[in-house]
């Protein structure tokens, strides 16, 4: 049986490639859930994870699992009279598409109906594309292969790249989660669209697709929307992703996130996706959600799988927002990056990782590059799983 989370003492729990004990600490390999049981009640040391850091589980830091709330949550855009009427400040709301930067395309694309998405650019971007793209660092050849050649010490290159906004609903009382699943499905299509659209791109070497809800998250604007960033470059989180990945599978001939079994750390399951609270979550109450298939892109997902994890997607906000009173997140989508060899792709497995807002990341975690996470990825997993969001 778990220890319960107020009784339990603190347990480190890495995320690495380094260590072989990943396949017996519970995440890789056979995931077996005694050994995870194990593990932190005695208090030692697990790998577990993705992103190749340290995190100490310490239930002392907060009272009960289901005591932790948001102390900010997001206001409600569709509490009070008129929340159904565009707000003459937003320029996302239906009529003031003059006020944004250019679109890009929109859902539906007939100007003569009245459009569900629309996809533009970031009236300020933090790269630009109407600069000249920085040149390709010389292909080295190994083991039969071009790779690009990362030159030792400082560097500095011009700041291209595509800075994209996607507007999720012409309504500004209405949130990602108040859609239906359909409406979600096409969110999420719309993603895949424009990453399929900047692939094409020769400079633009990875996207990154991600939704910032809330102030204290990142939104600066209130109206539901997402964003992508296209750049010239693979960032150092992806490659160090793509490494912890590819130490699993080169130690068990596994994909590790094909491999993840433990029905303790299981939030829900569809036909296609996995919600999970990951074994060495870095924050409390994250969330993973797995292609159960091995699938390595994203933006090469079709019309069935995008209904699947718009309906599973749309269940875990809800959850996150009445179990921890609406609070701020942000969601990722982890993807591979363009053109990476056909002999990595066993291994490189896209994933979406949802971050509620509980906790400030403070000096200890920016100077040790480690996560303290108050509740046990066991927990709050089964509070989620048990949680009814019907009503």
């Amino acid at each position: 049986m778990v220890t319960p989370a107020s009784s339990s003492p603190s347990v480190l729990s890495r995320t690495s490639r380094e260590t072989e004990t990943a396949q017996a600490a519970g995440f890789f390999g056979e995931h077996p859930a005694a050994s995870a049981r194990s593990t932190r009640q005695a208090s030692t040391g697990a790998t577990a994870g993705s992103f190749g850091r340290w995190v100490v589980f310490s239930p002392a830091r907060s009272r009960r699992p289901t005591d932790l709330k948001s102390h900010n949550p997001t206001a409600n855009p569709s509490s009070g009279p008129g929340a159904d009427t565009p707000k003459l400040s937003c320029p996302f709301c239906a009529g003031r598409e003059s006020e944004c930067a250019p679109q890009i395309f929109r859902v539906p694309p007939d100007d003569a109906l009245p459009w569900r998405i629309r996809v533009i650019q970031n009236l300020y971007p933090a790269l630009r594309r109407d600069i000249e793209p920085p040149p390709a660092p010389e292909p080295e050849v190994v083991d039969g292969e071009a790779e690009a050649e990362e030159q030792p010490g400082e560097r500095a290159v011009r700041g291209f790249g595509f800075h994209d906004v996607v507007i999720e609903t012409p309504r500004h009382d209405v949130r990602l989660w108040d859609l239906g699943a359909e409406g979600v499905r096409d969110v999420l299509l719309a993603y895949a669209a424009r990453v399929r659209q900047l692939r094409e791109h020769p400079a633009v070497k990875y996207v990154q697709v991600f939704k910032n809800h809330g102030a204290s998250a990142g939104a600066s604007m209130a109206h539901s929307h997402s964003q992508m960033l296209g750049t010239p470059f693979v960032p150092p989180s992806v490659t160090s992703r793509l490494n912890c990945m590819k130490g699993v599978f080169d130690r068990s001939g596994n994909c590790s996130l094909c491999e993840i079994r433990s029905k303790d750390i299981l939030i829900s399951e569809t036909p296609y996706f996995s919600a999970i609270v990951p074994f060495g979550a870095s924050y409390p109450f994250e969330i993973w959600i797995i292609p159960r298939q091995h699938l390595s892109y994203f933006h090469e997902i079709d019309e069935a799988k995008a209904l699947d994890l718009g309906s599973l997607l749309k269940t875990m906000l809800q959850k996150l927002s009445k179990q921890l009173n609406d609070p701020p997140f942000n969601f990722m989508i982890h993807s591979t990056p363009f053109g990476l060899s056909s002999s990595c792709l066993p291994y490189a497995h896209w994933f979406l990782q949802i971050v509620p807002q509980l906790s400030v990341i403070g000096g200890f975690e920016l100077g040790s590059g480690c996560y303290i996470n108050p509740v046990f990825p066991e927990d709050a997993a089964k509070i989620l799983r048990e949680l009814d969001c019907s009503t």
